[in-house]
């Protein structure tokens, strides 16, 4: 009677997450972004991908935006939510990478989230202020070896992005390099403009405008290809530092425990929306370059995700990285 009562138990189970996954989407899903709203990061590509994932779903996308803690709060609140399907994740290497080594986080970036697709990276660029000495990367590896613990080096805060970059680069050239903070993109290129800072890591697609102005100098993309908008900045591969590649991907992520059927609905959603034309202008136009289709799945997301933290949490334990 038991095993009986147990069969039954199961086939209601799966009756029940089978008709949620017909049935799915039947009211409006929330993503949460961990970042600020507004700018031209990953606020933007969550609200330029919703326009076509709305489309496909049939039902309304709301971006709630939860900032904090390197979007460590954000997320945690995501991986908190029922997994039904109808609150996703959606960050980038900060919130989704650095934030679970650097913050005393309470949860699980892996385990306690299912991948639902990659939806675009833009690489960092390597940019000082306009009267620094170094007028390539080969002068400015000299200088920095020559001049330990003399340049500043704008970060966008503990842990984030900039700040990994530029440790990565000192370690790998056997320098020392003094990191100054900011809480926020802008404040940290108006200083770099304004020559109170000598060198920063930043999103290509930030420094470009101020690159092209003249009023910022550009060393190298933190890349293996150029980047598509500044096609004549070399690449760290092709000045001799073959490795150092470091990118402001996105993705979506739904809590563990989210039905698989639900996933692949989302999945499609996602590649519909990175396929229609209009949608991939508006991303090229912030500077993203969209994941080629091999990538979009969950299976490629979770390898590659995987993959970001095997190689950056060991740099950030190393360098004794703790946000306070």
């Amino acid at each position: 009677m038991k095993k009986l009562f147990f069969a039954f138990a199961v086939a209601a189970l799966v009756g029940l997450f089978n008709a949620h996954a017909q049935t799915y989407p039947s009211r409006p899903i929330t993503i949460i972004v961990p970042f600020p709203a507004g700018g031209v990061g990953t606020d933007a590509v969550a609200r330029v991908l919703i326009d076509g994932m709305k489309t496909s779903l049939g039902q309304p996308i709301i971006v709630e935006n939860v900032p904090g803690a390197g979007g460590s709060i954000g997320v945690g609140r995501a991986a908190r939510a029922t997994p039904d399907g109808y609150t996703l994740s959606l960050g980038n290497w900060a919130s989704h990478v650095g934030a679970g080594a650097a913050f005393p986080v309470q949860y699980d970036v892996l385990k306690d989230f299912q991948p639902v697709s990659k939806i675009a990276e833009a690489p960092l660029m390597i940019v000082a202020r306009k009267g620094f000495p170094a007028n390539d990367l080969s002068e400015l590896i000299a200088w920095l070896k020559a001049n330990p613990d003399k340049a500043t080096a704008g970060t966008l805060g503990v842990g984030s992005g900039s700040h990994l970059c530029g440790i990565y680069f000192q370690n790998t050239i056997g320098t020392r390099l003094q990191f100054v903070p900011y809480r926020g993109g802008g404040l940290a290129v108006q200083d770099l403009v304004g020559g109170q800072i000598d060198l920063m890591c930043d999103q290509a697609s930030n420094a470009w405008p101020h690159v092209r102005n003249g009023s910022i100098k550009p060393y190298a993309v933190m890349a293996k290809a150029r980047w598509f908008g500044a096609p004549d900045i070399p690449t760290v591969e092709e000045l001799g530092l073959s490795g150092i590649y470091h990118s402001l991907w996105t993705g979506v992520w739904a809590p563990k425990g989210t039905p698989h059927d639900v996933i692949m609905r989302l999945n499609t959603a996602v590649r519909e929306s990175l396929a229609d034309p209009t949608i991939r202008q508006r991303l090229t136009d912030l500077g993203q370059e969209i994941a080629p289709l091999n990538q979009q799945t969950p299976e490629a997301l979770g390898a590659f995700h995987n993959a970001e933290i095997e190689k950056w949490w060991p740099i950030i334990k190393a360098a004794d990285i703790k946000a306070q």
